[in-house]
């Protein structure tokens, strides 16, 4: 069964890098069907606004959800628990994380995380990075 969704872009707090992603994703990839899910009702708006598909907000929509797509692509706290000022909450980290999906997470330090031999670039050249990535996955599945 094909999934509704070929990809969500998870982001919180204004939905600042959720919007380029989805702008990025839809851009490069214009035939993907992209779930934004928020934290908050502001990223998912910000998202949507973007282009995305569809959207939903809150910790159960990111739980469920987590489950249903190839693809997830946001910051890397995502996977953190309390992160993004405490929006990002342990279910839902769990959920990511436990996801099948592909999980192409975008480093960024405002989450007090360093990744030992990950270069500081741009947040553009890591979105293009994220790009290359998704591109690659689709060419090797059928969505």
């Amino acid at each position: 069964m094909k999934n509704i969704y070929d990809i969500a872009v998870i982001d919180g707090k204004g939905g600042g890098i959720g919007k380029i992603l989805v702008e990025s994703i839809r851009k490069e990839i214009p035939e993907l069907s992209i779930l934004a899910l928020g934290t908050n009702s502001v990223a998912t708006t910000q998202m949507l606004k973007a282009g995305a598909t569809d959207g939903a907000t809150g910790e159960n929509a990111i739980v469920h959800n987590a489950y249903k797509v190839p693809i997830i692509v946001g910051v890397l706290a995502i996977i953190m628990p309390n992160s993004l000022l405490g929006e990002l909450t342990p279910k839902m980290a769990e959920a990511i994380c436990d996801s099948d999906a592909l999980k192409v997470l975008i480093p960024s330090h405002k989450c007090n995380v360093h990744i030992a031999g990950v270069e500081d670039v741009s947040l553009q050249q890591l979105i293009n990075d994220a790009i290359v990535l998704i591109k690659d996955k689709i060419n090797n599945m059928q969505i």
